[in-house]
């Protein structure tokens, strides 16, 4: 399973990238904000300074719903630097812009699915990513990682090449299940991925380690 983080923190990003895990980042205008960043041009050196860090995907989203401007913003995003894939909502002029993107050759990251139809519609019309919601799912009593599971298998089913990047992610747990029930993809923020290495066991055999080791080099300098 690949690890994207799911921030707009350069911060964040250079830590999850020194800690040897990082495959990828997903962003967007909300985290943006939290960061203090405004104005387009801000935004889009944001983007690449983003790239400029990390050797693998980095979805920027576009604003604009209707399929000339989401064409128009895409073109742009993608020409900022090789990594970027266009993140593209789930609507018709979205899924008609992913096929458009597709035959020129252009990544996308389809986000704001939340259903099995919405994930085929998207492979079809030839999107990079898939971004399932999971955790928004969960919010509604809705089982998000069992949407991961029926989406890993009708692409199995037919051969599609999308990725399924489980999104929306909470806490390690997700990251557990959705790489259990196959996503190609975790985007989640750099406090979820951290918790991945906490065990209790670990912790306490570490520290017993340690202690047995500072009791044998005290006997040692004594001898």
């Amino acid at each position: 399973m690949k690890f994207f983080i799911d921030t707009a923190s350069l911060a964040q990003i250079k830590e999850a990238q020194d800690l040897g895990v990082l495959d990828g980042v997903t962003t967007n205008p909300s985290l943006m904000a939290k960061e203090g960043i405004s104005g387009a041009e801000a935004v889009l050196k944001h983007y690449v300074d983003i790239c400029n860090i990390v050797d693998g995907p980095v979805s920027a989203e576009v604003i604009s719903t209707d399929f000339e401007g989401i064409v128009r913003e895409g073109e742009h995003l993608a020409g900022l630097h090789p990594n970027i894939v266009v993140k593209v909502p789930m609507i018709r002029e979205g899924v008609k812009a992913l096929k458009y993107f597709s035959n020129k050759g252009i990544k996308t990251n389809c986000t704001l699915v939340f259903s099995a139809g919405q994930a085929l519609l998207a492979a079809k019309a030839g999107a990079s990513f898939v971004s399932p919601f999971i955790g928004r799912l969960d919010d509604v009593s809705t089982d998000g990682v069992q949407l991961i599971e029926q989406i890993r298998t009708i692409y199995d089913n037919y051969g599609y090449g999308t990725e399924v990047l489980a999104a929306s992610i909470r806490h390690p747990m997700h990251i557990i299940q959705c790489a259990e029930v196959g996503a190609d993809v975790a985007t989640c923020p750099l406090s979820a991925i951290v918790a991945l290495f906490d065990h209790p066991l670990t912790t306490i055999g570490l520290q017993k380690f340690l202690a047995d080791h500072a009791k044998a080099a005290g006997r040692a300098v004594k001898a």
